[in-house]
């Protein structure tokens, strides 16, 4: 009689025991999942921040074949992009973003970038357009403010460039790109004053001390700039003001610039004395 009352009890806890462990394998996946998008998500911020560019593109292509809903991995598929400087890819990949339902304003002022560097001007005016006004950023107004400068809208340029750099604690870059809208308009004095306000900011700069060399050499100021630099970028910037000199007709000082740049460098300056011999045999 009490063989089946055994059974019944046997066959109770084999289920129990089954489904504590259904329960701790779900419990297992489930975990593995955790620790699987966690793994995932530092990939991937990696990818986007010290790998190889190339690297990147490889990885979130491969991971977008098995996720292609994602939205951030459609994101740093783009981001990669445009660090590989493959812009011609880069703006569709950006295009595919923004029209997912969970991209935000931020993803179409990045599709404008990507436009700009990949020369499609008109393209990234049009996306900034559709850009709500509210969305109020740096990256913004610094790509609103080289529209402008590319249409000649200065009073829009130089209210964009002042707003970008009210929004951003590293102004250095953005001030380099004002002062050289200036130079470009020929306002030379202003120009060589926000190429020192950029250096100011970051004393590396040596795109603004190149520029600032040519503010000067175009006012017909020959003398290099009291700001930070090693020998080799003295002797660079020399050589850009020599440049400047030849170009206005100013020969001979050209050619003793250039001799100094020669003599200034570490090591052989073979463009200074290439301009040298060339001057010398005309």
């Amino acid at each position: 009689m009490r063989h089946p009352f055994i059974g019944t009890v046997c066959l109770a806890g084999a289920l129990v025991l089954s489904a504590c462990a259904d329960k701790e394998q779900e419990n297992v996946e489930r975990a593995l999942q955790d620790v699987n998008a966690v793994d995932g998500a530092n990939l991937s911020d990696v990818m986007l921040t010290v790998a190889d560019p190339n690297e990147g593109v490889t990885y979130f292509q491969r991971t977008l074949q098995e996720n292609p809903d994602r939205v951030d991995i459609q994101r740093g598929l783009a981001i990669s992009f445009v660090r590989a400087k493959r812009f011609t890819e880069a703006v569709p990949a950006w295009q595919r973003v923004v029209k997912h339902a969970d991209s935000t304003a931020s993803d179409r002022v990045d599709l404008a970038d990507a436009q700009i560097r990949g020369g499609q001007w008109k393209e990234a005016e049009a996306t900034l357009d559709a850009v709500p006004p509210t969305h109020e950023t740096f990256k913004r107004y610094r790509l609103e403010a080289m529209i402008a400068d590319s249409n000649q809208e200065w009073k829009k340029a130089d209210s964009f460039y002042e707003t970008a750099v009210g929004l951003t604690t590293r102004p250095a870059g953005v001030m380099n790109n004002w002062g050289y809208s200036k130079l470009t308009r020929g306002n030379y004095a202003e120009a060589e004053r926000l190429f020192g306000e950029a250096i100011r900011q970051d004393s590396t700069l040596f795109t603004a001390k190149n520029n600032m060399v040519l503010a000067r050499g175009a006012q017909r100021n020959y003398t290099l700039p009291v700001v930070p630099m090693v020998q080799t970028e003295r002797a660079q910037l020399l050589h850009t003001l020599a440049l400047s000199a030849i170009k206005q007709g100013d020969t001979e000082t050209g050619k003793a610039l250039l001799r100094d740049a020669i003599s200034t460098h570490p090591q052989h300056f073979e463009a200074a004395v290439r301009a040298l011999r060339a001057l010398e045999n005309t």
